[in-house]
């Protein structure tokens, strides 16, 4: 009985392990494989008979002086752009939605559902309706800019151009707000309101509550979010596949949608492999770095 107790914990995770495995673990050994082949539409239908050429493939994508390696460079920058301005904007508008809605008023619980809309939707519907939004001529966006409020003089392209990175970072933030709201939302329950009952009593206004009490209470909510946020948008695949379909134009050449037209559009499956093995790293880098700094930080407040 005791043996059998001691080996309840390991059995439950084996399905948890199983998947996990499956699911994750044996495509990254695969691709990893890949990237180290020559991989092309020649060998589909026996990819293990490709030629080996080592790290042929990752020269090719780190040589930043040819065209290759030019245009992933170009769309690393374009991803870090957008992930930075995605995930500022969503924290601070999901901070802003959280603090407004932490005091009760009638009809805060409908708000609350309202604001949870974008994350609940499905992602295809959602930017579906966002790309018939965006058109030039019959889009509702340029209907209001232009006919309505008169603030743009030509009504403009925003699926294609320059344009379309802020289309994409529109889109981007919309969907992901909701989800720092409700996970600040949660937070700010755990904040206790003798708190803030005290600050009030020694004159303390709203803003200094805030940047007093209910910022700092929240790091370790925040230091969880921005992660999950920014793991999330620099991955972020079926937002822009959607708003522009398998080329999506150079203002808003994700590292994602590269990758996806280096593997099955040009059908380099080597190089788009190594694109992939080098986007992990990256993301493994950053992660860890990420979470070794804010473990140093909060063991230097504690």
């Amino acid at each position: 009985m005791t043996r059998y107790r001691t080996a309840l914990p390991y059995l439950l995770l084996l399905p948890a392990l199983a998947a996990e495995l499956l699911i994750h673990l044996v495509p990254m050994l695969v691709g990893s494989v890949m990237s180290l082949k020559q991989l092309t539409q020649f060998f589909i239908r026996d990819w293990s008979a490709a030629p080996w050429t080592g790290l042929a493939n990752y020269r090719t994508a780190v040589d930043f002086d040819a065209p290759v390696g030019r245009a992933l460079l170009d769309s690393f920058g374009v991803t870090c752009a957008f992930t930075v301005l995605s995930v500022g904007l969503s924290w601070l508008i999901g901070t802003t939605a959280a603090i407004m809605m932490q005091d009760a008023f009638r009809g805060r619980g409908l708000l609350r559902a309202a604001f949870l809309l974008p994350y609940a939707l499905p992602v295809f519907t959602a930017v579906i309706t966002w790309t018939f939004m965006f058109q030039r001529d019959t889009g509702l966006i340029n209907h209001v800019l232009h006919d309505q409020l008169h603030l743009v003089g030509d009504k403009p392209f925003w699926l294609i151009g320059g344009n379309s990175f802020w289309a994409l970072l529109t889109v981007s933030v919309w969907r992901s707000w909701p989800f720092a709201f409700l996970t600040l939302t949660a937070g700010l329950q755990n904040i206790p309101r003798e708190l803030y009952e005290a600050a009030a009593m020694d004159g303390a206004g709203v803003w200094q509550q805030i940047r007093r009490i209910t910022l700092p209470s929240l790091r370790p909510v925040n230091q969880v979010l921005v992660l999950v946020l920014f793991l999330w948008t620099f991955n972020d695949f079926n937002t822009p596949f959607v708003l522009f379909g398998k080329a999506a134009p150079k203002a808003a050449d994700l590292i994602s949608i590269h990758i996806y037209q280096s593997s099955f559009v040009t059908w380099n499956f080597g190089a788009g492999s190594a694109m992939s093995v080098l986007l992990l790293l990256f993301l493994l880098l950053v992660t860890a770095g990420y979470l070794v700094a804010t473990n140093r930080r909060r063991g230097a407040d504690d």
